[in-house]
């Protein structure tokens, strides 16, 4: 795990300064504590910084090919590269190093572009083939590893695993995108598609970009996408074996490590089933690490503690103040791009508290999207089975009216609560899943936003790119679509956005097995029924891990990382609260009617509304801007 960073002149190769490099990959030193280096030629400069987990000592980077020909700086493991090493040794290549970066290298030698098809794990990386004089810029899957880039006004495309990385360039404009605000205040982050910054892209997921000396910069090529228009048709306890092979392959291959290794134990389905299957591989006991909180009803810890006991793991566990607001500056840094995940917190301090022991760290991160483990999947399950008996002509007006006129009544038992359920049936299936997941509706996103700021939209909305995913998506029913988009828009904007920035930042690896991608294209072409049974998602996994699990662990209502923000916004940051309408930067800006969010914070502290989740965006978005230091 590591950062990388680099520049390419896309026109006339000019010199590149090495200095310029080394100031863009110090700014990401946090992700390779172990070392680092720069190299350049004419046209193009790569930078790293390395976190030494595989081949201590042998592996620096950048990387040069056993024949010369190409340079490599990566981020990430390739969890495959010892049987493609294999494969490749058969074919001719020669390797003089043990670890996975050299296998890329050769790889590329082989195959090119294709040879990201035979790579199975989390990458970004930047290639330069010296013989062909091209740059292949290239990201995994999943986006499991960030890669931003920018064009510059010297004619060359700056890269970076993080924006700050790019920021340290001098030539990088630093101009606020509104649109990327609107996207920020609908999703509580700036998806894949966006960046805060005008000028600045994201690659993205699964894409790679091939770019010449002589040629204008070619765009993104897409070389994977998960595909749910096909169905298993075995029965349910053949199914039930594949996937536990499947489980055990992805969880082993991940354990491959020159440094120590364990796993985040929250004592919920995903990352217990991870440290069960981790327990029967080691004939040592699993370091394990859970956080709860001085608050029975956020803590976890008893769960965690007791499948700790089951394994024998080496566990530990840290309660932590759930009054940890003076970290939000520190937070807000760490992201660069405004980030309103509250978890992020919480995942930041296990994120720590590993790091004491471990270098590595496996997670249960992906299950719920692969196998449809949110409660918004279950519910859009069943509302998509009223809109396949009821017209939009009979819905839209009957139901979008009852939206309108239904009270909004967070305090109420939760049967009574059938606002949000109305609004998403008078809709369509996919601008229903799109409500579900937003922080902040467009209703009220209209009331928020200043007559300039409408303007500079023209008419944008943020929902319009997830709308365009799930109605194109490759599947055959409405809770395909919706676990399309969890996987392609929610998780590497949101989910893997949070467990790199918050890990590296610590300097520690954290890995995905319940993302390897043959398990999740398994997932994908599963039945309804071994998805959701009744009101139980993820029937399928739930079922497997019954031999090892037991029922109150398994079946449980999920709970995760949760901050007490409400009530800091009515103690401790009510006068941050209170300040949002005249914060400096955002004031400046002239995004919002300040009028309103006055109003709003006002009824908040006042204990009239809950507007916690939206006083956060403000407050995380306000605290950016000043790490950014940008212009309007």
């Amino acid at each position: 795990m590591c950062g990388i960073a680099g520049i390419f002149h896309c026109g006339t190769p000019k010199p590149v300064d090495p200095k310029r490099v080394e100031r863009m990959t110090d700014a990401l030193a946090h992700r390779g504590p172990d070392g680092s280096g720069v190299w350049t030629a004419p046209g193009v400069g790569l930078g790293h910084r390395r976190l030494s987990v595989i081949d201590l000592e042998g592996s620096p980077q950048p990387m040069t090919s056993a024949s010369g020909r190409s340079m490599l700086v990566f981020n990430g493991e390739i969890y495959n590269f010892r049987e493609l090493r294999r494969e490749l040794g058969e074919l001719g290549a020669r390797f003089a190093t043990d670890g996975d970066s050299e296998v890329i290298l050769a790889a590329w030698e082989q195959w090119g572009p294709a040879c990201l098809e035979r790579l199975s794990g989390m990458f970004a990386f930047a290639l330069y083939d010296l013989k062909d004089r091209t740059l292949f810029l290239a990201r995994d899957r999943f986006g499991v590893k960030p890669l931003f880039m920018a064009p510059l006004s010297d004619g060359s495309l700056a890269f970076a695993s993080e924006l700050k990385g790019l920021t340290a360039h001098p030539l990088l404009r630093r101009e606020v995108d509104p649109l990327a605000v609107e996207d920020f205040m609908t999703w509580g982050y700036v998806p894949d598609h966006r960046s805060v910054l005008k000028g600045v892209e994201k690659l993205p997921a699964g894409h790679y970009r091939l770019l010449k000396h002589d040629s204008p910069p070619a765009a993104p090529v897409q070389w994977w996408d998960i595909d749910f228009s096909h169905r298993h048709r075995e029965k349910p306890a053949d199914l039930s074996a594949r996937l536990l092979h499947l489980l055990g392959q992805a969880v082993e291959s991940r354990t491959v490590a020159d440094v120590p290794l364990g796993a985040f134990l929250s004592g919920g389905v995903d990352s217990s089933s991870v440290v069960a299957l981790m327990a029967q591989d080691h004939r040592e006991p699993v370091n394990t690490c859970s956080i709860g909180f001085d608050i029975a009803a956020l803590d976890e810890t008893s769960y965690a503690r007791r499948v700790a006991e089951m394994f024998g793991t080496n566990h530990r566990e840290r309660i932590v103040d759930p009054n940890d607001y003076g970290a939000i500056d520190q937070l807000a840094g760490m992201f660069d791009e405004p980030f309103a995940d509250a978890s992020a917190l919480p995942t930041w301090r296990v994120c720590q508290l590993a790091r004491e022991n471990v270098t590595v760290a496996l997670s249960g991160d992906g299950a719920d999207e692969a196998f449809a483990g949110y409660r918004r999947q279950v519910f859009h399950a069943r509302e998509e089975q009223v809109r396949t008996i009821l017209p939009q002509a009979l819905r839209g007006p009957v139901f979008g009216t009852l939206g309108k006129i239904w009270p909004k009544a967070d305090w109420a038992p939760r049967p009574l609560r059938a606002k949000s359920t109305f609004q998403s049936l008078g809709a369509t299936g996919a601008e229903g899943y799109a409500r579900a997941l937003a922080f902040t509706a467009p209703e009220i996103r209209a009331g928020l936003y200043s007559d300039p700021m409408h303007s500079q939209l023209g008419g944008y909305r943020a929902e319009k790119p997830f709308l365009d995913l799930m109605d194109k998506a490759p599947a055959r029913s409405g809770l395909d679509r919706a676990q399309y988009a969890d996987l392609k828009f929610w998780m590497p904007g949101d989910i893997l956005t949070k467990v790199d920035r918050t890990s590296m930042s610590v300097g520690l690896e954290a890995r995905e097995p319940l993302l390897d991608h043959e398990l999740v294209e398994f997932a994908a072409a599963l039945p309804h029924s071994a998805r959701i049974k009744g009101r139980q998602g993820k029937w399928l996994l739930k079922h497997t891990m019954e031999r090892f699990l037991p029922d109150d662990v398994l079946y449980r209502p999920k709970q995760g990382f949760v901050t007490p923000i409400a009530e800091w916004l009515r103690g401790p940051l009510a006068s941050e609260a209170m300040a949002i309408a005249s914060g400096a930067r955002i004031s400046a800006a002239g995004w919002f009617d300040n009028k309103r969010l006055r109003a709003i914070s006002e009824d908040h502290i006042a204990g009239k509304s809950d507007h916690s989740r939206l006083l956060w965006q403000l407050i995380m978005l306000e605290r950016s801007l000043g790490h950014l230091e940008v212009s309007h």
